[in-house]
């Protein structure tokens, strides 16, 4: 154990001394060992996680445990992962592009598209910006713990936003406050304005200009399952609680919200690579998608003295500076991060349930691989 530990410090230490140059068979086997140091005590069987790492212009995967352990069957950096509050930052991709392309704006109010509302009353104060920054002083119970079991119907949801009433903690535009109910809101808002499911803007707008084939925002079915060809149904991943308990299937959706477009996003470590890739702006793609990218990144409103919010995505500016987002349901935990000025990214995929493991993760490996580079 002793002399494991001391190879693993000789590796990171020939990581920052620059040593070891990515992109070579060395170097590659020093951020695999990395990886697998951060993983050794996370997730815990019978979970895995598949991780994608963007270095020097490469995209390094590996994988660790169990898609499903009832049948053997191993992660891969093709499994199907429910991505959970992850898929945040292709809603505010979308919104990005949408704004830049002159289509609405930030400060629209959600009620000018989402028109029941206009005899509400406080939701008319709520702008998309807010929604996509969890400014609007929205706070459903489906927010947070403890945990409702009941949901809502549109008409039902339409209605308690009617009837929804701001305080002097719940100002639209004051605070920061992190909701569901407000992205749900935005994809309905998107969904009105241009006529179209979210989960076709979306596919149509960010996914296949990027070339990312996996990455689906599915119907359920009555079960609760996602609504996917075979193909990609067998590739999604059984889910496990933070216990190491089966919850649902594999390609179990979960949603409060009882209408087409509210379940959650299902995507591969592979088809994310290519978005990390994308945001660290070292794919080719039309040069507004690009810069709709970049939209996303910027820091709106303060969360903390380092940290601010963008539009799904938070900004902490370290040094050094860090893009992140992460996601968890009790079955799902979800993580992309990047270090922009380094040219560096971590997507962690897991399917143990938990909240902030994959942040801490990322994190560690992205600030032990940083200083290795070169700028």
């Amino acid at each position: 154990m002793k002399t494991m530990r001391l190879a693993c410090v000789a590796l990171i230490t020939a990581l920052i001394t620059g040593s070891a140059q990515a992109g070579s068979p060395g170097a590659d086997s020093s951020v695999e060992k990395i990886v697998a140091r951060e993983l050794a005590t996370w997730p815990k069987e019978p979970g895995g996680a598949a991780v994608a790492v963007r270095i020097s212009g490469r995209t390094l995967f590996f994988n660790r445990g169990m898609a499903d352990q009832a049948t053997k069957r191993p992660l891969t950096s093709d499994s199907l992962f429910n991505l959970a509050s992850l898929g945040k930052v292709f809603d505010a991709t979308l919104l990005a592009l949408v704004v830049r392309q002159g289509e609405l704006s930030l400060d629209d109010p959600v009620d000018k598209y989402v028109t029941e509302l206009q005899q509400g009353g406080d939701i008319r104060k709520v702008t998309l910006g807010q929604l996509a920054t969890h400014t609007s002083g929205l706070l459903l119970p489906q927010d947070h713990p403890p945990w409702p079991t009941q949901g809502y119907t549109l008409p039902e949801f339409i209605r308690v936003l009617a009837a929804w009433k701001a305080d002097k903690y719940h100002q639209p535009g004051k605070q920061h406050i992190y909701t569901h109910a407000g992205f749900i809101l935005l994809h309905l808002a998107l969904e009105r304005r241009f006529q179209s499911s979210i989960g076709d803007l979306i596919r149509a707008r960010v996914l296949k200009p990027l070339g990312m084939t996996d990455t689906t925002l599915p119907l359920a079915d009555e079960n609760g399952r996602a609504q996917m060809a075979p193909v990609l149904l067998e590739r999604t991943v059984q889910g496990y609680s933070e216990e190491g308990e089966p919850i649902g299937t594999s390609g179990a959706v979960q949603s409060y919200y009882q209408w087409p477009g509210t379940a959650q996003m299902y995507s591969s470590a592979r088809d994310l690579a290519r978005f990390l890739a994308a945001n660290l702006g070292e794919l080719p793609i039309d040069p507004v998608l690009h810069a709709a990218i970049q939209d996303a990144h910027h820091g709106i409103f303060p969360m903390s003295r380092r940290v601010t919010q963008g539009l799904a995505w938070e900004v902490d500016r370290g040094p050094p500076l860090i893009i992140e987002k992460n996601g968890g349901l009790n079955n799902t935990t979800t993580y992309m991060g990047m270090m922009p000025g380094e040219k560096l990214g971590v997507v962690i995929l897991s399917n143990l349930g938990s909240e902030n493991a994959g942040a801490g993760i990322g994190r560690r490996i992205m600030r032990t691989l940083a200083p290795s580079l070169v700028r």
